[in-house]
């Protein structure tokens, strides 16, 4: 396990535009989420390079269907390209902003809350977590809880023990 902070690279690309997911606030996230879940890792890469894009429903769209072969736009989808012989993750995560701006308002939560878990919840995607079985999706789950709550983000997964 590492103790030191990932070098990030990160490149921010807005195919959608929303005032309240500024670059910086945007790259804070990314940055914790990194450190946060490379520290668990057992061979953590030493630096990332990675591409953040906030798009439009037709080119999330468009992104799934040609990926997934599911034809709708999703909130998150995350391309993990592993980490090369030099030891840098290589990753694309893909935020589809009126399925973030609609689940926000569906979840009675402010975008950013939303935007945050979801910038997190791809970064830790792209580090090779994942979610397939019950177990890795509570670590996943943990993990995220964690992170969101160093950056004052309630625990997106309370609301559905309630229900």
């Amino acid at each position: 396990m590492s103790e030191g902070k990932v070098r990030l690279s990160l490149s921010i690309q807005y195919g959608a535009t929303a005032a309240e997911l500024p670059r910086w606030r945007l790259r804070g996230w990314a940055e914790s989420a990194l450190n946060a879940g490379a520290a668990t890792l057992e061979e953590p890469p030493q630096a990332a390079e990675l591409t953040l894009r906030l798009v439009d429903a037709d080119e999330g769209r468009a992104l799934n269907h040609g990926y997934r072969e599911r034809d709708y736009a999703t909130n998150v989808l995350t391309f993990e390209y592993g980490i090369d012989p030099q030891g840098t993750l290589h990753g694309d995560i893909v935020l589809c902003l009126p399925v973030l701006q609609r689940e926000a308002a569906e979840q009675g939560k402010p975008l950013r809350q939303h935007a945050a878990h979801l910038v997190v919840h791809g970064v830790l995607h792209a580090l090779g977590y994942d979610h397939l079985d019950e177990e890795e999706a509570a670590q996943m789950e943990a993990l995220e809880t964690r992170i969101l709550a160093r950056l004052r983000v309630p625990d997106p997964y309370r609301e559905r023990d309630i229900e």
